[in-house]
């Protein structure tokens, strides 16, 4: 059995004349970490996007969790596909940059919202699981507090149990931290390094490099819809990693 949970063939996305993933290539295997790095437009969040068909590529295939959807350039998407789809998004979560929460649901009613409604798991067991991963993210306290009662941090923290309610073989995380001060950021991050060390196979954009360093297994840096570096985060973050990318690292 294959351990690649994500295989990007030769995707392309386009807005107009604007080419934001030019027949990009990718894998990860399961319990890897890879982490985006990339300039603004580079297509980090368009890739991300386009996994979870947030985004609907022009063309190319996904193999994600196995599931496979081809793409054809002017083809709608088949019955098929759309069973493909639905029981890939089944396989994998998505943590936005702006927490998605419902406001008007507790954060444990959010965390389980999923569980109830889409899996339909009974309400006492999918209780009992939501105050489980609340613990986990050190928010069983917060379970009757509505988003509006909560940190920025403890939002993301709320949005990352929701996502782990599903049982997912991947999560996508689009600039988890980006809209966080310092201090908030580094409570996120550490619930993101525990998902690492536990084995989660993680697809992170973002911009927080002592993360990528210390926690990514490899390290893509996108331009121009391409990606111009796929490296262990090691190398990537060595001497030799060329000049555009010390430019880059240089920023931060």
């Amino acid at each position: 059995m294959s351990n690649t949970k994500i295989k990007v063939t030769a995707v392309s996305k386009s807005f107009g004349d604007n080419v934001v993933l030019n027949k990009v290539d990718l894998r990860v295997e399961a319990g890897e970490v890879v982490v985006i790095l990339g300039p603004s437009g580079s297509g980090k969040t368009t890739l991300l996007r386009s996994l979870n068909f947030l985004e609907q590529p022009d063309s190319g295939i996904l193999e994600i969790c196995g599931h496979r959807i081809d793409l054809i350039a002017g083809r709608r998407m088949s019955r098929a596909d759309k069973h493909d789809l639905a029981q890939l998004r089944q396989k994998t979560a998505m943590v936005f940059q702006a927490f998605n929460l419902f406001p008007h649901l507790t954060a444990l009613e959010n965390v389980i919202e999923g569980l109830v409604s889409v899996k339909k798991v009974p309400k006492q067991e999918a209780v009992k699981k939501g105050m489980d991963l609340l613990e986990q993210v050190g928010l069983a306290a917060k379970a009757d507090f509505y988003p509006a009662r909560l940190s920025g941090g403890q939002k993301q923290r709320v949005a990352i149990a929701r996502g782990l309610s599903m049982d997912p073989e991947v999560i996508f995380f689009d600039e988890p931290t980006s809209a966080l001060d310092p201090e908030l950021r580094d409570e996120v991050l550490l619930v993101m390094r525990n998902l690492a060390d536990a084995g989660m196979t993680m697809l992170v954009v973002t911009h927080e490099m002592r993360f990528a360093q210390e926690v990514a297994d490899r390290v893509i840096f996108m331009e121009g819809g391409n990606i111009v570096k796929n490296a262990y985060a090691s190398d990537f973050f060595g001497v030799d990693s060329g000049e555009r990318v010390q430019q880059f690292l240089r920023r931060y």
